[in-house]
């Protein structure tokens, strides 16, 4: 088998580890890490050979533009001190222990090379964690938290690695040069973020076509991280900043097709990257076997001893600042989104599994020093990475799922239904008001006007069948029973003429252009 050849094995495997995930009850990112196992054990399957500087560039600005994708720019905000409280400062804090437990173990290894270690297994991963939530039903408050934190934790590990890097390559350190590197940094990537994110936003408005604009968000991430890191700013900062600002200014409410479509294709680059990544983790067990070849005991000692470092600081940090996030909380005036009770703190700790950035930055790191010398200990810091990522990600992985079932940590499922229902009553309201605001300039037939009227309230029934409880509690239960038979009346004819389009596709003479533009036609008129 070539690499090509396994390049498709881990695509096609990413797509079937979805719905294997959903029937195992387990997340795929944990059953694609273990694929990659099962295929580096036989002898045929050949080593991956990714050069170390193009491993951050590929995987990692997809990866964030799809997590961002799922958060806001208002939720960022609201949320700012819980993220430096519980995302940033840990990293920090576990990155000093990693580095200070290293130094001491590992013998010869410098104190620039344990940061760099502390700083690559200290992130958890945002796409592992929000996948294992998103399965188990947690609580979108948790889940919101670990997105942040993933994202954030990222932004800053990454930095310090780089600074770190940095001083083991040159072998030259000053901390008032590191932290005005990591100031800098953070400003060219904000800078960058802001001014890629305009340009990109004037350029959609421009295209207008939605597959065009569409291709741009795909370049978008890609063209923020380059840009950025040429500019010796923080890519992963930039592509954060990026996206927040496209998901907040891109798209008007009106560009339906584009929002659609785009959903969807994001949806499937998120699937087969995160797959192809988390594949390539197991994958990196054929490096970790050679790397440990005569040296298993003391090597594994070092990775235990890590692992359990990054497990104790995590729970150690948690419980005090969440404790503090929680007193703070009281004093505010609107909601910020924290673990309110220790079973959720439990939940958030068990949760921190390492995953797509500590093993792109654990094989990112420079063969040689600038010196020409090998880069110090560099097989035992991939090593011990690699025991991190694999007792974090499959353990706390297989793991959480019964945690969260012992300690009964549920999303309030009628909480949900009630933000629902109260948008789907403002969305009817707005319909119906602009619905007057016509009727005030021009006239319209009263069979018209009441018809459109009954269309307002249907938009309402649509989202939330239960908003007819407050609007129109008489004759409720029969208009939303006629509703769902009219949609499935409607749907089984819109059906039935796709099947004829379908169908014309293949008679003599057709021309397949206008078919398929007919057939998409009938495909948003389904999606109404």
């Amino acid at each position: 088998m070539d690499q090509l050849a396994l390049f498709f094995v881990l695509l096609v495997g990413a797509v079937v580890s979805v719905p294997v995930g959903e029937r195992l009850k387990l997340p795929a990112p944990v059953l694609m890490t273990l694929l990659g196992i099962a295929l580096a054990l036989p002898g045929f399957v050949p080593n991956v050979e990714i050069p170390p500087e193009l491993i951050l560039p590929l995987l990692l600005p997809p990866l964030l533009y799809a997590a961002v994708r799922r958060t806001s720019w208002r939720q960022f905000t609201a949320n700012l001190r819980p993220i430096f409280l519980l995302a940033v400062a840990l990293v920090f804090v576990t990155t000093a222990a990693v580095a200070a437990v290293a130094n001491t173990i590992v013998p010869g290894l410098p104190i620039a090379a344990a940061v760099a270690l502390g700083a690559l297994v200290a992130p958890p991963d945002p796409v592992a964690a929000t996948a294992v939530a998103g399965q188990l039903g947690l609580p979108r408050r948790l889940v919101s938290i670990l997105e942040g934190e993933g994202l954030f934790n990222d932004v800053t590990a990454i930095v310090l690695y780089h600074v770190a890097i940095a001083a083991a390559v040159s072998g030259s350190f000053s901390w008032p040069g590191a932290a005005l590197q990591l100031v800098l940094s953070a400003v060219v990537a904000v800078a960058v973020g802001i001014g890629l994110g305009w340009a990109a936003n004037r350029l959609m408005d421009f295209l207008e076509d939605a597959t065009l604009q569409i291709g741009l968000t795909l370049l978008v991430p890609y063209a923020s991280y380059v840009m950025a890191e040429e500019l010796h700013g923080s890519g992963v900062l930039a592509v954060l900043t990026t996206a927040l600002f496209l998901a907040e200014y891109a798209l008007g409410a009106d560009d339906v097709l584009t929002r659609l479509a785009g959903h969807t294709v994001w949806d499937v680059v998120d699937t087969l990257v995160t797959g192809v990544a988390f594949g390539l983790i197991g994958l990196e067990l054929h490096n970790a076997i050679r790397t440990a070849s005569g040296r298993w005991g003391e090597m594994l000692g070092w990775a235990a001893a890590v692992v359990v470092v990054v497990v104790l600081v995590r729970l150690l940090w948690l419980l005090p600042a969440t404790w503090l996030a929680r007193r703070l909380h009281a004093k505010r005036d609107y909601d910020e989104e924290i673990p309110m009770s220790w079973r959720e703190t439990v939940v958030m700790w068990w949760s921190g599994m390492r995953g797509v950035a500590s093993v792109a930055l654990a094989l990112a790191i420079p063969l040689e020093t600038d010196s020409g010398a090998p880069f110090p200990d560099r097989d035992e810091i991939v090593f011990i990475a690699f025991g991190v990522i694999m007792a974090t990600l499959v353990l706390q992985g297989l793991t959480l799922p019964l945690l969260v079932r012992r300690l009964g940590v549920r999303a309030d499922e009628g909480a949900e239904k009630e933000f629902e229902k109260a948008l789907a009553v403002r969305a009817a309201k707005a319909a119906k008001r602009r619905l007057k605001e016509i009727e005030e300039v021009e006239e319209l037939p009263e069979e018209m006007s009441e018809r459109l009227l009954r269309r307002a309230f249907d938009i309402g029934v649509r989202i939330s069948p239960e908003v007819g409880e407050d609007e129109r509690r008489e004759g409720h239960e029969q208009r939303v029973r006629r509703l769902r038979r009219m949609r499935r009346i409607q749907g089984e004819m819109l059906s039935a003429a796709r099947h004829e389009v379908l169908a014309a596709r293949s008679e003599p003479g057709a021309n397949p252009e206008v078919v398929d533009r007919v057939l998409r036609h009938l495909d948003v008129r389904s999606l109404r």
